[in-house]
């Protein structure tokens, strides 16, 4: 089969390889209806150090079983799945506290920009989607049910994790996929004001139809002063920041409101906190967020998708098969992409 492969900053291939095997018990196999590039996955791109071995790439996906091991009890072949980018065996103590991501047994799926993986922890791991037929469904239903393995639901981890309530002022960083379903998540919990900080209008331009309500391009100090001057001079009560970077981050210190929140849920990408300790301290700012844990979120999720209620599969904007995944890469980071879908059967 084709998988790929990333070898170091910028090197993504496509190899052909062995077709993926139950190695534990509690693994299963599962042939890839869709997958798709990730945001994070950037990171990498821009600084992976060379390696001979290459790391397996894609972690979000969905599809369909086609082999489980022994001791698998709640999915069998054939059933069509989304696969959270954690694995996890969704019964360990943090597991029923909420927080997935860090399941005693669990890691991070590989695989998803293949034409089949090995999924661990099938159990906990693979969410089943009802009455859905991934053979006749359309492209923009299976776009959306993608979003619900990541990108969707880390948005609305960011949104969550605020406690986003009805009438809210939310400023969100990043007008990247993550950012837009920030964006969208915002509008879901009934925030009144949404202010996307982004430059990008074709994104912004979503942005917009999802709920926000003010648009900032200005980065920096300037766009601070902006969104001060959109606020009364009093900062923005919930900032949902969705880059990583450390300008996001230090912007996200610069409009937050004294007593606001902060939540972040672009992966950092510094070493050390650049932000003083006594600079949130004396103004009573919570700082939140972290890695999103999607199995808590997805049951209730996969209803809205199906039920038309939410199409977050639109910040796909380009579809490659697994040979075109390196064009896809290219795509994104040359922002002539906004998110690119992975579709092995192309």
């Amino acid at each position: 089969m084709k998988a790929t492969y990333m070898f170091g900053a910028g090197d993504v291939r496509v190899l052909d390889v062995p077709d993926p095997r139950i190695v534990d018990p509690t693994d299963a196999v599962v042939r890839v209806v869709r997958g798709c590039i990730c945001g994070s996955d950037l990171h990498p791109f821009h600084t992976m150090e060379p390696t001979e071995q290459g790391s397996l790439k894609g972690h979000e996906a969905i599809g369909v079983i086609e082999e489980v091991g022994p001791e698998v009890r709640t999915v069998a072949p054939g059933d069509f799945v989304i696969m959270p980018f954690a694995t996890q065996d969704n019964t360990c103590v943090h597991c029923r506290d909420g927080v997935h991501t860090s399941c005693v047994n669990g890691g991070f799926l590989a695989g998803g920009q293949s034409e089949a993986l090995r999924l661990p922890q099938a159990d906990g791991s693979a969410v089943t989607v009802p009455g859905v037929d991934p053979a006749a469904a359309d492209d923009a239903l299976l776009a959306s049910l993608l979003t619900l393995s990541d990108v969707y639901l880390t948005g609305w981890h960011a949104a969550a994790m605020a406690r986003v309530a009805p009438g809210a002022t939310v400023t969100v960083i990043g007008d990247g996929a993550v950012g837009l379903c920030a964006v969208l998540s915002a509008r879901e919990m009934g925030a009144e004001r949404i202010i996307l900080m982004g430059r990008h209008q074709v994104r912004t331009d979503l942005g917009r139809e999802w709920g926000a309500t003010d648009v900032v391009s200005a980065r920096g100090e300037d766009g601070i002063a902006e969104v001060l001057e959109l606020t009364d001079g009093a900062g923005s009560p919930v900032v949902l920041e969705a880059v990583g970077l450390e300008p996001a981050y230090r912007q996200a210190h610069g409009i937050v409101r004294p007593g606001g929140v902060i939540s972040r849920v672009g992966v950092p990408q510094y070493a050390t906190d650049p932000v003083s300790s006594r600079s949130q301290f004396s103004r009573n700012v919570t700082l939140t967020g972290g890695v999103a844990p999607v199995r808590a979120y997805i049951d209730a999720a996969i209803p809205k998708v199906l039920d038309g209620a939410i199409d977050p599969g639109r910040v796909f904007d380009m579809t490659v098969g697994v040979a075109d995944v390196p064009a896809g890469y290219a795509a994104m980071d040359e922002r002539r992409a906004l998110k690119v879908m992975v579709d092995p059967s192309l």
